[in-house]
């Protein structure tokens, strides 16, 4: 096949939806399939003649982000170029529109995916009187391709509960060369100042309001404040890199944005990984912690509970600083159990593999491409997929 991924994200970008969207055109490729990705122009990006870049520029609330209104005439001037056999659409916004519109218009097989929680980032803002009109535009978008796929049962029950039509589940996987306890390093651990006997707790991701910081900077203040043998570590940049220094706590180490190795071993050179968000639809990060041997102690929410088993991890109630605290004082105590959580994580992370994902996903693209009703294949064929059950699937990081 001739694939095109529209997306307003996508590498040198750091974010889950980017380096998603770079390991599926990477995967397709592998599988023989031909990928063009039609994206925003970014300053870091290097020059390839496989992603078309729109101008764009930075959107002023989040300068690491790039915005573009191609139009869709535009868009489909890219597309009658390459002639795709199927068009698979990311994100509802410029790029994302354009592209869009232009599969409609000439006739080619479209899927679209669902990476953000909507409802979540509405209350967190306190949005809830654009529910409705929001839900309608996204319900408007999706619906207007063949197929809708997303990463969690739960956003899929979410979807469905909201009228969106054929969704499916695209769950997601991890590579665990990349993220691996043997990447660990005395001598990283060593320059964060922690010894043999310090717990290393870390948060890795974007660092942006709507991802608990606050709740997790409360957590540690008390827990540094009671204790001498525990290290923050933040790694990941955003629009609220200055609150959360400004914020921390004592014995904190921020290491701005980081991938590849210095990720790799940030990771398992770490005790206990801190996953704090309500608005995730589905945590790469929480699934790159586990196989790199961490804890996890997450927020109460169902797709954080699909990501992470009960014997991997502690859960909170979401929004709650004094409960975290609490969890983390568990671990801290209960240091026996912890080791055991911390190997368990690495087994049920083993099962996630990036080829069962994108096994079910090349499918999915065939019927779509073929024009194969997505209701012919039913929903018992994705159940095995379900994070439910963890062993017939398998994520990437900052």
């Amino acid at each position: 096949m001739r694939i095109a991924v529209v997306s307003d994200t996508y590498p040198p970008q750091v974010n889950g939806v980017a380096r998603t969207l770079a390991r599926t055109a990477e995967a397709m490729r592998a599988r023989g399939h031909d990928v063009l990705v039609l994206t925003t122009s970014d300053p870091a990006a290097t020059d390839d003649t496989s992603v078309h870049r729109f101008p764009s520029r930075a959107f002023w609330l989040y300068p690491q982000l790039q915005i573009s209104r191609p139009g869709w005439r535009a868009a489909a001037r890219v597309l009658k170029e390459w002639k795709p056999d199927l068009v698979h659409v990311a994100t509802p916004f410029g790029v994302g529109l354009a592209g869009r519109a232009a599969a409609r218009r000439l006739g080619i097989p479209l899927v679209s995916s669902y990476h953000t929680s909507f409802s979540q980032y509405a209350a967190y803002y306190g949005l809830r009187a654009l529910a409705a009109p929001g839900w309608a535009f996204l319900r408007w978008f999706h619906n207007g391709t063949s197929l809708t796929l997303c990463p969690t049962q739960a956003i899929r029950d979410e979807l469905t509960a909201h009228r969106f039509l054929n969704v499916a589940l695209w769950t997601r996987g991890v590579d665990t060369r990349l993220f691996n306890p043997e990447w660990r390093s005395d001598s990283l651990r060593a320059a964060w100042g922690a010894g043999d006997e310090t717990t290393v707790i870390t948060y890795v991701g974007r660092l942006a309001a709507e991802k608990g910081l606050d709740v997790a900077l409360g957590a540690m203040q008390t827990i540094i404040a009671e204790r001498n043998d525990v290290v923050f570590v933040v790694a990941g940049d955003g629009p609220y890199a200055a609150h959360c220094r400004q914020n921390a706590p004592k014995h904190t180490v921020f290491t701005g944005q980081i991938t590849g190795r210095p990720l790799s071993e940030t990771y398992a050179s770490s005790d206990v990984f801190l996953f704090p968000s309500t608005t995730e639809t589905f945590g790469n990060v929480a699934l790159e912690a586990m196989a790199s041997g961490l804890v996890v102690v997450g927020a109460e929410v169902p797709q954080t509970r699909e990501v992470v088993p009960s014997n991997c991890g502690l859960f909170f109630p979401a929004g709650d600083a004094s409960a975290l605290a609490d969890a983390l004082r568990t671990l801290l105590r209960e240091r026996d159990e912890t080791k055991a959580r911390r190997v368990a994580a690495v087994t049920a992370a083993a099962t996630r593999s990036w080829d069962a994902v994108f096994d079910q996903l090349e499918a999915d693209y065939l019927a779509a491409a073929t024009r194969v009703p997505p209701t012919s294949r039913g929903s018992s064929a994705r159940s095995s997929l379900s994070h439910s059950s963890p062993s017939a699937t398998r994520s990437s990081g900052v």
